[in-house]
């Protein structure tokens, strides 16, 4: 669809990560009028790049950010309530390792980390014996000692999918595939010239700078700077290999070099491991994990797995560019994931958004609409704490949920589609929680869901992908929507893309063939 014309709006918001996702739902709940425009797709870039995970940063400790684990752990309480289906609890199991830290400075942040913040849904930290806990047999000999802790898991893109879907339903418009070209100053507000999918021009009383990587590029865009601000580009890699261990819990593990990297159980079949921290000085777009990045991972795992891997072994890897506030730290790891906002000079309002983590993208989002309102003169009360996230609502309130919550949701679930194989109703349930009941209304069998045009993807599901969740492409369904790329060759992607293709141009999607099964 392409737009033309001029909208006019509250807000606009540029950039279509978590960040901005998650303000213009904050925005459009308060009742302002709210565009978002995002160049690419929804979560294509950093906030698709994490390591998953929804925590405090225990390591931000050693850093002396007590402030911020503080901030974050209070968020994970929040967001595992309003978010149950895509954000499960997870134990990490941190192993104490030849001449890594001493067991009294771990035991001293762990007794923090439980204590900074009210703690409901997730068990305290513990010592453990590997010689005795089923999270030892995976690991190589010589280390018996390991601390446990909580923290929890979610699934990045979606999160910024339901923000931005939470949005749209509660007003707002949401513009993919549609860059901004140009925003200049007319009169105490702004005028931008959108360019891509939707093409138009949108004069807005205020303007969030949301952009990420670009943020900066945003900010000269304005002719506004960057209020002395600059921002460090730290670049993250993450691989995935087959499962190197069976049980639920997770690991850290403390590098040589100071560094931690996370070993996760991902999609069932699989370990996430990473993360890496390098500086980063090219386009964001282009950042691909290097040979270095992978053989250091790699590594990490065989200095501490039973199981070795190596480059070969590698189904899957990712990068992504972590926009940091720049504090002058010499060490890529231990620059502040703080975010700063930040109005620009000028008669026109313009609110940059520096740095920032996933975790606390909702508590970002209130303090930026604190700041809108005041300007627009729209005061609000914030909502999102004790607002689900949509299909969130599988306890009748928030205060309802508990760790068991999604397994007495799911339990239903199946028992509403007894048709649906186990792994399907799984993914179902935990990527759209009760809007899969509503995708699902009148199916009574398989057959229902339509043909299988790719491993585990039904015509269903890829019809409500591209209606109602912006995919436009095989890749925003494989890698962002779902997961189901871990499962598809360059045929099943390719037979996808023609699909989507022919439905998006209102005409008879190809066959899917044999080969899909």
């Amino acid at each position: 669809m392409t737009m033309r014309g001029e909208i006019e709006c509250d807000l606009l918001v540029i950039g279509g990560g978590i960040n901005g996702a998650g303000i213009a739902r904050d925005a459009a709940g308060r009742g302002l009028s709210v565009v978002l425009c995002e160049r690419d797709d929804l979560a294509r870039h950093t906030s698709s790049a994490s390591t998953k995970l929804i925590h405090g940063g225990l390591r931000y400790l050693e850093h002396y950010e007590f402030g911020l684990v503080r901030k974050a752990l209070r968020e994970r309480e929040v967001l595992l309530r309003v978010a149950p289906h895509i954000i499960s609890p997870l134990r990490f199991v941190l192993p104490r390792l030849p001449g890594g830290r001493p067991a009294w400075m771990i035991r001293a942040g762990l007794f923090l980390y439980d204590r900074l913040a009210r703690r409901e849904l997730l068990p305290a930290s513990a010592a453990l014996r590997l010689d005795k806990h089923e999270a030892g047999a995976a690991l190589k000999g010589g280390c018996t000692q390991a601390f446990a802790y909580s923290d929890a898991w979610v699934d990045d893109a979606r999160l910024v999918v339901l923000n931005a879907l939470d949005a749209k339903e509660r007003g707002a418009t949401i513009l993919t595939g549609t860059r901004c070209a140009e925003v200049v100053a007319d009169g105490g507000a702004w005028r931008a010239r959108l360019e891509g999918r939707h093409a138009c021009t949108v004069r807005a009383k205020v303007v969030v700078n949301a952009a990420g990587p670009w943020a900066g590029q945003v900010a000269q865009m304005g002719e506004a700077g960057q209020a002395g601000r600059s921002v460090r580009l730290v670049k993250g890699s993450h691989i995935v290999v087959p499962r190197l261990f069976s049980h639920k819990q997770a690991y850290l593990f403390q590098h040589a070099d100071g560094r931690v990297v996370f070993a996760i159980p991902y999609q069932g079949d699989f370990t996430l491991i990473g993360t890496t921290d390098l500086a980063y000085a090219g386009d964001p777009a282009a950042v691909a994990i290097d040979d270095g990045e992978v053989a250091y991972l790699c590594t990490l795992a065989n200095q501490c797995f039973r199981k070795q891997i190596g480059r070969k072994d590698v189904v899957w890897s990712y990068s992504g560019v972590r926009p940091l506030l720049d504090d002058g730290t010499d060490n890529p790891s231990a620059v502040t994931r703080d975010y700063l906002l930040e109005w620009a000079p000028g008669a026109a309002p313009m609110l940059h958004v520096w740095g920032g983590k996933i975790t606390t993208y909702r508590k970002l989002a209130e303090h930026a609409l604190e700041m809108v309102a005041g300007r627009l003169g729209k005061a609000a009360a914030g909502w999102t704490e004790t607002a689900f996230l949509p299909g969130g609502d599988i306890a009748a309130t928030v205060a309802e949920i508990s760790p068991a919550s999604f397994e007495a949701f799911l339990a239903s679930f199946r028992a509403l589609h007894p048709w649906l194989a186990a792994e399907l109703a799984q993914r179902y349930a935990r990527s759209y929680g009760t809007r899969a009941v509503r995708f699902l209304a009148g199916t009574a069998g398989l057959r229902d869901l339509g043909e299988l045009v790719a491993p585990g993807l039904y015509e269903r599901e890829l019809r409500y992908l591209v209606d109602v969740e912006w995919a436009s492409c095989a890749d925003d369904v494989l890698w962002r929507r779902t997961k189901q790329g871990l499962r598809c060759g360059p045929d099943d992607r390719i037979r996808l893309e023609r699909w989507i293709e022919a439905y998006r141009a209102g005409t008879s999607a190809p066959e899917p063939g044999a080969a899909a099964g």
